[in-house]
């Protein structure tokens, strides 16, 4: 599907929550989950994905996760500030399995900012990643253990992910054409 506006539409509603119910059980199947994960969403693009992991990750198990959100504006290397809320990180993640949740994972810059910021927070017995979207082409070896879907692009392609705290029809993954 193409829209001149919006870009072509790689991932609808219905498969973006077949996508986060695999992620759900790809997190919970580790021996260093059984004790329980906290999930923690990149502030803005991580937040809704990591609200609806949780949600299926207790759905699935019956307990649900730790879930915070974190703010990596200070850690950034791009100098490229973003207005936003504040982390809230809930629980101890001394000894605990962290899994760092975003939406599109690009040139891993904003991983690296968001692993330095954790370990900060005190010392994770693991840290995992999980992304809706691997779109390649690192700038740092950074690789995700959990996977929605790999889309190749171009640098010029701009990704974009519309996603709701719940399941919601206005759900998609959209690839815009960058300006030669």
């Amino acid at each position: 599907m193409t829209t001149a506006q919006e870009g072509r539409v790689l991932i609808e509603s219905a498969e973006i929550g077949r996508a986060i119910a695999r992620l759900a059980h790809q997190i919970l199947e580790p021996e260093d989950a059984q004790n329980g994960v906290v999930l923690i969403g990149i502030r803005r693009g991580g937040e809704a994905l990591a609200q609806r992991l949780a949600a299926e990750i207790a759905r699935i198990s019956g307990k649900a996760p730790a879930l915070g959100f974190l703010n990596i504006n200070l850690y950034r290397d791009d100098r490229v500030m973003h207005e936003m809320p504040e982390s809230q990180i809930p629980v101890d993640i001394n000894d605990r399995m962290v899994v760092i949740v975003d939406d599109v994972l690009f040139t891993g810059r904003t991983i690296r900012a968001a692993l330095d910021a954790v370990t900060d927070l005190g010392r994770p017995a693991a840290i995992r990643l999980c992304v809706l979207i691997d779109r390649g082409l690192r700038e740092l070896p950074v690789q995700a253990d959990f996977v929605g879907r790999v889309i190749p692009t171009s640098r010029r392609e701009r990704v974009k992910v519309s996603l709701a705290a719940q399941q919601a029809a206005s759900d998609a993954v959209v690839i815009h054409a960058g300006t030669p």
